[in-house]
This record gives structure tokens, sequence and C-alpha cells, in this order.
């Protein structure tokens, strides 16, 4: 019997069907991975819980707008969701400069805008591979040789 992997599948989260459609074009049809997209929603950890996405990608608007906090901060709050690795993607560099030491704590990577194609997809290559392997991560942040 032949085993055939499982593709890797991707949670796109975005209010822009533009930007949701361009991800889809980069990751599924360019890189082949699973790819679901939704904007933000209520109970959106359920939905979270239903769709088992590998890896989640929050497109994150600053200011007002602080939904995206919000449902990350749950997801990292949530037994079953925890895990999950979660790349946001913003343009509000110099915010998401002042949290990237806690962020990257939490296993969530920052991916700032405007990205190139190449920069997408070898985050989330890394993350993927991080997950697969949850030792990459501890040994990374617990390695004090210095």
């Amino acid at each position: 019997m032949v085993s055939v992997e499982r593709r890797k599948h991707i949670l796109v989260i975005n209010d822009t069907q533009e930007i949701l459609e361009l991800f889809v074009q980069i990751l599924h049809e360019e890189a082949g991975y699973e790819v679901t997209t939704t904007s933000y929603q209520p109970l959106m950890i359920d939905y979270v819980k239903v769709v088992k996405p590998d890896i989640i990608i929050s497109d994150h608007v600053f200011g007002e707008e602080k939904i995206g906090w919000q449902f990350v901060q749950r997801l990292k709050m949530d037994r079953e969701t925890v895990s999950i690795p979660v790349i946001v993607c913003s343009g509000a560099v110099r915010e998401l400069k002042e949290m990237e030491g806690y962020l990257m704590s939490k296993n969530i990577s920052i991916l700032f805008k405007p990205f190139d194609v190449d920069e997408l997809l070898l985050l989330v290559q890394r993350k993927l591979e991080e997950n697969a392997d949850p030792d990459v991560h501890v040994r990374e942040t617990l390695d004090t040789s210095d």
C-alpha cells in the first residue's frame, strides 16, 4: 500500500477579497498548499477548530480595529489551537518591531507588507518545518550557550 502525504493546509484570514485571492494564487496555485480563506468572524476559534489548519496567516490592520489581535490572543490561550503556528502579516512595521520578541516567544512570525512572494513562501515553509519538529523551536529559544 502506498502512503500519500497530506498537503499542508493553510488558513488565510483577511477582510479584503482581492488579498485573499492573491494568497490563494501564491499558496495554492504556485506552491501547491491546501488553502482556506476567510474574513474575521464571530466564533473564529471554533471555525479554526473545524478547519484544522497546519498554519494560519492573519492579515492585521492596526489602529481602531483590534479584532486580529483578539483572535491571536484567544488562539494562543486555547489548548486545542495554541500549537498552530501563526504568521501575522501587516504593514505596521513600527508596532510589530516593538512586539517582535514577544510574538516570537509565542511562535508567531511577522511578515511585513509589502512582501515578495519568495519571502512569503520561505516563511511558510520554515514555520511548517518548525511545527513538524517541535524541538527546533525549543532549541532555538533555550539555546543560551553564549
